[in-house]
């Protein structure tokens, strides 16, 4: 299994999806690109089925639809993706459990994403936000206590924008 060469992990699910389409520099990089990098995608979020081509086509299909949904207000695509899965609810021996089920073990995780992003836009729709850099495309959700973040990370893409800002006043 390889490495996740991304800049940002740690977000939310469905924002850590739309996140595996980065820049580096001026090149895009994909994530999921391949099957290699799906398998550190999945162990990441604790997914144990199989990193093969019908996950990686379900959850590219997720991605796309996270994208419309998040950049272009468009949710056929992101309704579509949830009607491959659902959450079924038990009496277990503790009490309640819910539990996600999807079409196939290949849709679940996509189906996650999907599912988690309704939780998001249930809990607080205005902290899902895109990079305010201007060639940044990564999103992320705003936990800050003021709700004022706006860079993807201080360190690169806010010290960039001062760096860009210090340098035209001198």
């Amino acid at each position: 299994m390889s490495v996740d060469p991304r800049p940002l992990t740690g977000e939310p699910l469905a924002l850590d999806l739309l996140n595996t389409r980065w820049l580096d520099g001026e090149v895009e990089r994909d994530l999921l690109a391949d099957v290699d990098g799906l398998a550190p995608w999945l162990a990441g979020h604790g997914f144990d089925g199989p990193a093969d081509e019908e996950t990686l086509a379900a959850l590219r299909r997720a991605r796309t639809a996270l994208v419309d949904v998040v950049d272009r207000d468009t949710a056929d695509g992101l309704n579509e993706v949830l009607r491959h899965g659902r959450l079924r609810r038990e009496v277990g021996p503790g009490g309640p459990v819910t539990r996600a089920e999807a079409d196939s073990p290949a849709w679940l995780p996509a189906w996650s994403a999907a599912e988690d992003y309704l939780r998001l836009v249930e809990r607080a729709p205005d902290r899902i936000r895109r990079c305010a850099h201007d060639r940044c495309v990564l999103h992320f959700f705003d936990t800050s206590r003021n709700g004022t973040r706006r860079w993807c990370s201080m360190a690169t893409c806010g010290n960039r924008v001062k760096a860009s800002r210090h340098h035209q006043r001198a």
